[in-house]
């Protein structure tokens, strides 16, 4: 992969995902899938706690959680646009998000940035894609690709230089950078009650675009470029 300072920033799809436990509770689970949620959650569980209390947690398993909201951002010559696709229907988001990949983010040039993206997001949105019978778009797939060709760069990883022990959050790294943190309102722990019982899309928009805009930042930090400016923000 090229070095930072000769990728085009223009090129580059700022990323990142809230999801959701797939069902408001646990007793609206499928008995199928609640007997498989059963066995993933013996490895959350602790003292007090049983597979219905920790189904909160499901929405960070592509298996049991869905994609609620995915904001993107891109460098248009001086501005910096957002854009979010959100809502319950799952399906119809990841048409609309995949159908932007494939038009304006599909050559060997483009890439994807997200912080932990590697880990979470990018595999995330794959599973998701393929289990909603979405065709996986090109910048996605790593089948048969050599590490130098899969177009994903992750922030979270940047800062590592090598160094895996650490798991180094976005908000930490806004708070070292000088950077306004995005987790300010809410936090991701939070997107269960927000999403399924408070229904506050506002919230949930606003803390996914704040997420977006953080990621830019960190990365023009390791370019050693300005920060983006408040008056050059624009969201679609």
């Amino acid at each position: 992969m090229e070095a930072l300072n000769a990728i085009d920033r223009d090129k580059i799809l700022f990323l990142d995902i809230e999801t959701a436990p797939q069902y408001a509770e646990y007793r609206f689970v499928p008995d199928q899938l609640k007997k498989m949620w059963d066995s993933k959650a013996k490895y959350l569980i602790k003292e007090n706690d049983s597979p219905a209390t920790v189904y909160k947690s499901a929405g960070i398993y592509a298996e049991f959680g869905k994609v609620i909201s995915v904001t993107v951002g891109m460098f248009n010559k001086k501005s910096f646009r957002l854009k979010t696709f959100f809502g319950d229907d799952e399906r119809g988001l990841l048409i609309e998000f995949a159908d932007l990949l494939r038009s304006n983010f599909n050559t060997s040039k483009h890439f994807l940035c997200a912080h932990n993206g590697k880990e979470f997001d990018f595999p995330f949105l794959a599973r998701r894609i393929l289990i909603n019978g979405i065709k996986l778009p090109r910048i996605l797939d790593n089948a048969g690709k050599k590490p130098w060709e899969v177009r994903h760069l992750d922030t979270m990883e940047l800062w590592k230089f090598g160094d895996y022990k650490n798991y180094t959050s976005l908000n930490l790294l806004a708070e070292i950078f000088g950077i306004p943190s995005p987790k300010d309102d809410m936090d991701g722990g939070m997107m269960y009650k927000v999403y399924w019982e408070d229904k506050a899309w506002d919230r949930i928009i606003k803390y996914n675009q704040k997420d977006v805009l953080t990621v830019a930042q960190v990365f023009l930090k390791f370019k050693g470029e300005e920060l983006i400016k408040e008056e050059d923000i624009v969201i679609a």
